[in-house]
């Protein structure tokens, strides 16, 4: 996806993954899961994320819990560009969503619809809430999940 992206088409990108979102929902059979609860002491912020990681390889990730639109959108389209990717592939990822949130160099090739965050360094009280889901994403994948 390019950065040259219009900003109309960001706004369309991250109201559909909050009034749709595609990865928001428990586990039906938490069996194999590991989670971890996430919240915001200046938002409404208040998730748990699971990801089922078989080996190194992240099998299935979503999350639930009430979120502004930024937590859950953000953290929604994270959800859906781990799955399938190997640990290491899932923590690249983070790391250069990170990079770009705050204003690191970073490489987009792997962001797909993330991108849509690049201006959330303007927003500083939105860093936050953009970085929710990729620390609990990096904190259970480094083993400090609550289960």
């Amino acid at each position: 996806m390019p950065i040259s992206i219009s900003p109309q088409m960001m706004r369309e990108i991250i109201m559909d993954h909050y009034n749709n979102p595609i990865n928001k929902k428990v586990p039906s059979d938490l069996t194999d899961y590991k989670s971890i609860r996430m919240d915001s002491d200046s938002c409404i912020d208040d998730i748990t994320i699971y990801l089922k990681i078989v080996g190194d390889k992240i099998v299935d990730a979503s999350f639930d819990g009430v979120a502004c639109t930024i937590s859950t959108a953000s953290t929604d389209i994270l959800c859906e560009l781990i799955k399938e990717k190997s640990t290491k592939d899932a923590l690249y990822i983070v790391e250069q969503y990170k990079n770009m949130i705050y204003e690191k160099e970073f490489d987009d090739s792997v962001l797909d619809e993330l991108i849509v965050f690049i201006n959330t360094h303007k927003q500083a009280a939105r860093i936050k809430c953009a970085t929710l889901g990729s620390n609990g994403i990096e904190d259970i994948i480094d083993g400090k999940s609550d289960k």
